[in-house]
């Protein structure tokens, strides 16, 4: 585990965040810190509100109250310095790998040249050198969600928010996008908040994980996995500490399971 000392300041902070639905209360008083440059993960039973406070923190919905700052600054709605990358993948249908990973960068006034330098970039960062014409029916679920994570990398945003992202591949392209996604967070210093509902991959990806309670959510708990993150993603899986946490985990989370 990290000791308080040891955990960065904040990217983002969520304080005294309340989410009603009519008379349905989906989020109450909760506040969470989010490192930055580190990957957070918010984990919890379905229906526990872990894509609200997402959308809430990329300002795509107004919390009831409570407040959400971003490097110090108020949200109030989207902005730049914020990137979504949706479960599933919200690709344009009409447009090459190439327009829709650029496609940020054009809504930005960046000009020709430059937005497809940078999209080239991170289409081949992405493992997609070569598909740069193709169109997403032409393309596998995963290939079609790396395209959303270069669309959402392209821009440059300091913060990615990431909903459930890989629930929608196999197995084997999970585990790839999961070794990527330690990768991405070592070498492009943004800070991640990742939605999931998986207690392996939370723990195998994850800096700080959030625990949220079921509806109306809290946070329950916050866990901050160490002592096997500098040993290759080869041995994560099989590390003492990895396995405990899970099950630490697990033993938290069984009795809010239906």
């Amino acid at each position: 585990m990290v000791v308080a000392d040891d955990i960065p300041e904040s990217a983002v902070s969520t304080r005294n965040i309340s989410k009603n639905y009519g008379d349905v209360e989906a989020l109450r008083d909760l506040s969470l810190e989010f490192p930055r440059g580190q990957l957070t993960s918010l984990l919890g039973p379905s229906g526990c509100g872990k894509t609200t406070l997402l959308k809430i923190i990329a300002g795509l919905l107004e919390p009831t109250s409570g407040e959400v700052e971003v490097n110090g600054q108020m949200v109030t709605g989207p902005g730049p310095d914020r990137a979504f990358v949706f479960q599933d993948f919200a690709l344009l249908p009409w447009a090459s790998v190439m327009r829709n990973v650029s496609f940020g960068l054009e809504m930005r006034g960046v000009a020709k040249s430059e937005r497809e330098d940078i999209a080239a970039r991170y289409i081949k960062e992405v493992g997609l050198g070569g598909f740069e014409n193709a169109y997403p029916h032409e393309l596998s679920g995963g290939m079609r969600q790396r395209v959303g994570l270069a669309r959402a990398l392209s821009v440059d945003a300091e913060v990615l928010l990431m909903d459930e992202p890989f629930s929608a591949v196999d197995e084997q392209t999970r585990r790839k996008f999961q070794e990527d996604l330690l990768g991405l967070v070592q070498n492009e210093n943004k800070t991640f908040i990742f939605v999931t509902h998986s207690i392996e991959e939370a723990v195998y990806v994850s800096d700080q994980i959030a625990i949220l309670l079921p509806r109306p959510s809290r946070v329950h708990e916050i866990i901050r996995p160490s002592g096997f993150r500098d040993k290759g993603v080869d041995n994560i899986r099989r590390d003492p500490e990895y396995l405990d946490i899970v099950d630490e985990i697990w033993a938290s989370l069984r009795t809010y399971v239906e």
